[in-house]
């Protein structure tokens, strides 16, 4: 089975090397000189680490055979993937994007959308739903307002505040006070 680990970001420097948003919890492990991945879109790879380093909260890469800032760029995008058989294992910790697509956001018994990905952040990982107008929603995962993930049930239980879903919606409001006369 593949995981990906990584989505490769701009250029750094002029030999070749990129940022990484890195999306794994190990990444001390899985970015070591040698390691080949599978690359999305496969025209990108497979790409074999050349070289890894921290810059600040930055993770850079080199590539063999990425040489040049422009053929760096080409690189801009691409998700890294490595082969694993450790998703057998159950793990409670937490979930990887691929477990989390398609599944059913449900507030209470009402389908409310699909989870359409997730984004994994500095602070707080957020589940973007897409709802039944094709609308994406932003919800921030965390355990307040996603109590549940039920990955065998195909869906994930939702508590949004007030307004949520509303918030980015055409008819939220002109912004303007109501009821003030």
């Amino acid at each position: 089975m593949q995981l990906q680990v990584a989505r490769i970001g701009k250029p750094h420097g002029i030999r070749g090397e990129v940022t990484v948003q890195v999306l794994t919890d190990a990444p001390e492990d899985r970015f070591v000189p040698g390691t080949e991945f599978v690359v999305e879109p496969a025209s990108a790879g497979p790409l074999t680490v050349d070289s890894a380093r921290w810059n600040k909260d930055i993770l850079l890469l080199g590539f063999a055979g990425i040489e040049t800032r422009n053929q760096a760029e080409t690189l801009r995008g691409a998700k890294l993937f490595i082969e694993t058989e450790e998703l057998e294992e159950d793990d409670d910790e937490g979930w990887y994007e691929h477990e989390l697509v398609g599944l059913e956001a449900r507030v209470g018994s009402q389908v409310v959308g699909k989870v359409a990905a997730l984004h994994t952040m500095p602070v707080q990982d957020l589940l973007v739903i897409e709802g039944a107008d094709g609308k994406e929603i932003l919800v921030p995962f965390v355990e307040q307002i996603v109590p549940e993930v039920n990955v065998a049930g195909g869906f994930v239980l939702l508590t949004p505040p007030d307004g949520l879903f509303e918030i980015n919606s055409d008819d939220a409001g002109s912004g303007e006070p109501e009821g003030n006369a």
